[in-house]
């Protein structure tokens, strides 16, 4: 095991086999039972990871300072906006650095069209794992935690019907990351994805010819829609979570003509009466209650989404323990 994984970059799952994916689900779970039994788990003793954040985290940052605790190491959580990097010190600089003080560095880089070269800059210079805590492009702990529910709940994922919806928001003009990493990964395990969104939140030509080749090497299925109905009709499970404009429209503005013409792309009771009777709502969180969704389903019977961001913590260890230590 130690030749696959030690000393392994995490910057999109597309780069881990699938066999290495199963691996790091079948740790995740070795460590949640672990966890919740109390099992000391201290595979990372004497380990430092430092956590870049470029941006404000809640699950993402607890999940990982949590984690390495749990596993006998140590978190540094780095605030960018005081490290050098805010007079423009390089990814290189960085990486070269703090890969000498310690044995990973994990990083969230969201800057459309900056974080995913930024990360790979790091890795080309680290001597330690790189692990991508969310890029413009990718989220790979998130994709990792949300299989992990999905396999929790159903016995198996194969021709599952998951649909990935857009859905109307006005916190802020939200990375593409979360649906594009789920469209790549749901596929390899034989999922049948449904893609749902109004034009102009397209995702990038390239993701979608790669989740269409990742559906039939593994017997799942990949297709667009722009009709929210139909992508909730006959859904074991529903993602309905906003995304920016970013691929079509690179401002910043998080209101703009496009975004006001689609409030009515909510997740909402009648919505969910379309999917089957044992259908499961998910969500990255934070959700933008009374926008992206009603609080009687975030609330209700059909949400695993407490499930869901408590495995973040499990999938999140899996990656340290197998990439840092020697688990």
């Amino acid at each position: 095991m130690k030749p696959l994984f030690k000393g392994k970059h995490l910057i999109t799952l597309e780069e881990w086999t699938k066999p290495e994916i199963d691996t790091l689900l079948a740790v995740s779970n070795e460590l949640k039972h672990d966890f919740l039994t109390n099992k000391p788990t201290r595979y990372l003793e004497n380990k430092v990871a430092f956590l870049m954040f470029f941006e404000q985290s809640t699950r993402t940052r607890n999940s990982m300072e949590a984690g390495i605790a749990h596993l006998g190491g140590t978190g540094i959580f780095l605030d960018t906006s005081k490290m050098q990097i805010a007079h423009g010190e390089s990814a290189k600089d960085t990486a070269m650095i703090l890969s000498s003080y310690g044995h990973a560095i994990a990083c969230r880089n969201c800057f459309w069209q900056v974080g995913n070269r930024y990360l790979r800059e790091m890795a080309e210079h680290s001597t330690v794992p790189i692990m991508n805590l969310q890029c413009d492009l990718y989220h790979p702990m998130q994709g990792l935690a949300d299989l992990m529910t999905i396999q929790e709940v159903y016995p198996t994922t194969e021709h599952l019907k998951v649909s990935i919806i857009w859905a109307y928001a006005t916190t802020h003009k939200k990375p593409i990351s979360v649906p594009l990493t789920q469209i790549l990964l749901f596929p390899r395990y034989g999922m049948d994805v449904t893609l749902a969104y109004p034009e102009g939140y397209d995702l990038p030509d390239w993701a979608i010819q790669k989740a269409k080749e990742n559906a039939l090497a593994n017997h799942g299925s990949f297709r667009i829609t722009h009709q929210m109905e139909e992508a909730y009709c006959d859904a074991d499970v529903v993602i309905p979570k906003n995304w920016g404009s970013w691929v079509t429209n690179d401002s910043t503005a998080v209101v703009d003509d496009l975004l006001q013409q689609y409030q009515s792309w909510k997740c909402t009771e009648s919505m969910m009466a379309l999917a089957k009777p044992t259908v499961r709502y998910m969500h990255a969180l934070p959700a933008d209650r009374g926008n992206e969704v009603e609080d009687s389903v975030i609330d209700g019977k059909h949400s695993i989404i407490y499930q869901e961001a408590e495995n973040r913590l499990h999938t999140a260890k899996a990656v340290m323990a197998l990439t840092i230590g020697d688990k």
